[in-house]
């Protein structure tokens, strides 16, 4: 049985599990992963997940989280700027489910509503009969993320909750992407319709770091912000008829298997 099988599986687990996906924890946790002494972690962080470090800008790595949210070099991510292109916003790797009677029902996890998602029940409804793309970055991805797609940006709702790991043990266990913290922002635009853009935190994830909270007019592909230590999420909302999914990625979830996706690749084309 693993750590999170015991936290997750069993009665006594689930009691050390409570103050663990506390945001006092997170907190206490982040504060020691932003000094100088966390370092020393670093060297074997990346080693033990297979982190290619020649691939990151590391001038001026202080701290773990600094190396933790480090920046990939120019030309690594690049974004598919085509009209019809629907792109991730990050790495991760990628499920899409329809929004059904305005709820989500993954494969082998909890089912939720968009309402409970947003705390919005007039939002949530523009999104019935649409998708729901959920990315789950692990500990190796990279952690930075661009804006999903051009448009007008509506002000960042920061909605407070619980900190759950995001694997798929805890999914099965709990809705956790509606326990969560979490921050989502909605991006209006000219030709595809309404999307939602919403970062997750999870264990060990205090702080979700965006770059802007007023509206203003957002560019696919830019840099919208960065997740600091853990495994994370980040989930799309698109309209109904407003996107195509690429088949692949709909067999693989059909079939429970989560699709490896990279920032700035389609997964899908607008309609």
């Amino acid at each position: 049985m693993t750590s999170l099988e015991f936290l997750y599986k069993t009665a006594f687990g689930r009691v050390l599990l409570k103050p663990l996906i506390s945001r006092p924890v997170s907190r206490i946790c982040g504060a020691y992963l932003d000094t100088k002494l966390s370092k020393c972690h670093i060297k074997s962080f990346a080693k033990n997940n297979n982190i290619n470090t020649d691939d990151y800008i590391l001038d001026g790595i202080g701290s773990f989280n600094d190396f933790f949210c480090r920046r990939i070099k120019e030309g690594l991510r690049p974004v598919d700027m085509a009209e019809n292109s629907f792109v991730a916003p990050c790495d991760g790797l990628l499920t899409v489910y329809p929004i059904t009677s305005g709820s989500v029902i993954p494969v082998k996890q909890s089912v939720y509503t968009i309402s409970e998602l947003l705390e919005d029940e007039m939002l949530a409804a523009d999104f019935n009969g649409g998708y729901c793309l959920v990315y789950r970055l692990c500990v190796d991805h990279y952690h930075r993320y661009g804006y999903v797609e051009t448009g007008s940006k509506g002000a960042n709702r920061f909605i407070s909750g619980k900190l759950h790991t995001v694997r798929p043990i805890a999914l099965s266990e709990y809705p956790v992407f509606v326990r969560n913290c979490r921050e989502y922002c909605t991006i209006d635009t000219e030709a595809h319709g309404k999307l939602v853009q919403m970062e997750v935190g999870a264990m060990l994830v205090g702080r979700i770091v965006n770059d802007m909270a007023d509206p203003f007019n957002v560019v696919r592909g830019k840099e919208k912000g960065h997740f600091e230590y853990g495994g994370s999420t980040i989930i799309v909302l698109a309209q109904r008829g407003r996107v195509k999914i690429r088949e692949d990625i709909m067999y693989s979830t059909m079939n429970g298997v989560e699709t490896p996706v990279k920032f700035g690749e389609a997964v899908g084309e607008y309609l």
